[in-house]
């Protein structure tokens, strides 16, 4: 079982940048392969970036590529999610998920998932 909290979400300007945090409870975190997604008002949940257990490996939807990094903190038992040079589209509450394997984009490959921070971007 895996519990998932994430933080750092807030208001920014374009242009801008903001770090979130996904704190994960349970020994085996490790284990598993990490994924933050998003979703905006009006819009289906969307993949945004994706880490292996072991953090050697990032996948990113292009529309946040060069933009956004992903990495975790095994040790912390905390992923993150480094967004720079926002844009107003980027706005959405943001998702950390879960899964046992590498489960990229595919949503219903996450077992677990946290309740969600806003990130909202003015023009």
């Amino acid at each position: 079982q895996v519990q998932l909290v994430e933080s750092g979400g807030g208001l920014v300007q374009a242009g801008g940048s903001l770090r979130l945090s996904c704190a994960a409870s349970g020994r085996t975190f490790s284990r598993y392969a990490m994924g933050w997604f998003r979703q905006a008002p009006g819009k289906e949940r969307e993949f945004v970036a994706a880490i292996r257990w072991s953090g050697g490996s990032t996948y990113y939807n292009d529309s946040v590529k060069g933009r956004f990094t992903i990495s975790r903190d095994n040790a912390k038992n905390t992923v993150y999610l480094q967004m720079n040079s926002l844009k107003p589209e980027d706005t959405a509450v943001y998702y950390c998920a879960a899964a046992p394997s590498v489960a990229y984009k595919v949503e219903g490959l996450y077992d677990y998932w946290g309740q969600g921070t806003q990130v909202t971007v003015s023009s």
